[in-house]
């Protein structure tokens, strides 16, 4: 008899890809069934990965008595509605970042949770990622002194994952870019697009969608944040949609004189090594006594540079954390909502830490557009943006 417990991934889009592993060798947990509104692609998907169940509604998975916990892969304008039916109906659910669209969505599903005794985590997976674990091991530890600073680099290479800049270097007679191959995971148009209308998305595909991986990690090593400012610019991709970059965001964390600077930049001809989103992250950590970096995450841009370095006392150590792939962080997230969810534990990034992730987020982009400093426990939280068509956001008609 299997007595193990059953999880469901709702969204079988590009991401759910990297959501199955987590479920692998674990004696206590199955994925035991998927769902999407394409229902063709949720059968794919599950003859992919040897799922048993297929859903042929959202109804009819959150009637299944069997099903403890659902993972939400679905588009952020419908994260809140999705998940307050999936709690309402006592399923412990893992919502996708950004955790939704507004403070008052977090708030209603935080509310939806408590009311029926069970799980909120919000699923990104930054925070889990092994080579940031032993960076913050490290500065637990006092390995550096006490932390002066942070600095974070992005870098995005390409807006659609797969990425050629051999190709445009080599039409454009750069004969050393003659060896570089194709790289990036191959991403359906249709699955992503829908990140470029801020009605749907809530935000820039980098400040705000990808940016809530940065706004989490930086939330993760030295808590609530005070005031932040930011300047987003935009770069058009075509017609009426523009991504937010080249940016910078500042900030100040709560109760300390403790300041962070992030600033991200897209590349269009930079080649970076990458199985999955060809984009690429260091960040910096200053202390009385030494420096920390933290030289990939979602890419491999420095393939021979260890995950984790240190500088202290006039020597260089390099820590090569074995699991240092994206994947990796994706596995240890999953396990900590199955933890949480068989054991009773507030997961990492819970609904309430979520929710703070998110203030911090809107209140960089708020700084951007008012042009000042945006304290966050003054942010006012404004309404849902009204959903507009692709189309409309493309033409302006």
């Amino acid at each position: 008899m299997n007595n193990k417990a059953k999880f469901v991934l709702v969204g079988c889009g590009r991401i759910a890809t990297v959501h199955v592993a987590g479920y692998k060798d674990r004696e206590d947990a199955e994925l035991y069934g998927v769902y999407d509104k394409k229902k063709s692609v949720a059968v794919a998907f599950a003859n992919k990965h040897g799922i048993n169940k297929v859903y042929d509604s959202y109804e009819e998975l959150l009637d299944d008595k069997d099903v403890v916990g659902i993972e939400l892969l679905v588009p952020h304008n419908l994260h809140a509605e999705m998940a307050i039916t999936a709690l309402k109906a006592k399923k412990h659910v893992a919502v996708q970042k950004p955790m939704a669209m507004n403070i008052e969505e977090c708030d209603r599903m935080i509310a939806a949770a408590k009311e029926n005794g069970v799980i909120l985590k919000v699923s990104e997976n930054f925070v889990h990622y092994p080579p940031y674990i032993k960076l913050k091991e490290l500065i637990r530890n006092g390995e550096i002194g006490k932390v002066q600073g942070i600095r974070y680099k992005m870098n995005n290479s390409a807006l659609n994952s797969i990425n050629t800049p051999g190709v445009k270097l080599r039409a454009r007679g750069v004969d050393s870019a003659k060896e570089l191959p194709q790289t990036g995971w191959r991403v359906d148009p249709l699955s992503w697009v829908w990140r470029l209308n801020d009605t749907l998305s809530g935000g820039g595909p980098l400040i705000f969608d990808d940016g809530y991986h940065k706004f989490s990690l930086f939330y993760d090593l030295f808590g609530a944040v005070e005031k932040v400012n930011a300047w987003i610019d935009e770069t058009t991709v075509v017609g009426g949609i523009t991504q937010d970059c080249p940016a910078v965001v500042m900030w100040k964390y709560a109760d300390k004189k403790l300041y962070g600077v992030w600033d991200i930049t897209s590349s269009s001809e930079m080649y970076i090594e990458s199985k999955y989103y060809t984009c690429d992250e260091r960040m910096e950590i200053t202390g009385s006594r030494g420096v920390l970096w933290l030289t990939r995450c979602t890419a491999t841009l420095l393939p021979e540079v260890a995950p984790v370095i240190m500088y202290r006392d006039g020597k260089v150590t390099e820590f090569w954390v074995e699991a240092n792939d994206w994947q990796d962080s994706f596995i240890n997230s999953t396990h900590n909502f199955i933890d949480a969810v068989l054991h009773g534990a507030e997961p990492i990034l819970s609904g309430e830490c979520g929710r703070e992730v998110l203030r911090f987020a809107l209140a960089a982009i708020e700084s951007s557009n008012k042009g000042e400093t945006i304290y966050l426990d003054r942010y006012e939280d404004k309404a849902v943006p009204k959903k507009k068509g692709f189309l409309k956001l493309l033409f302006g008609k």
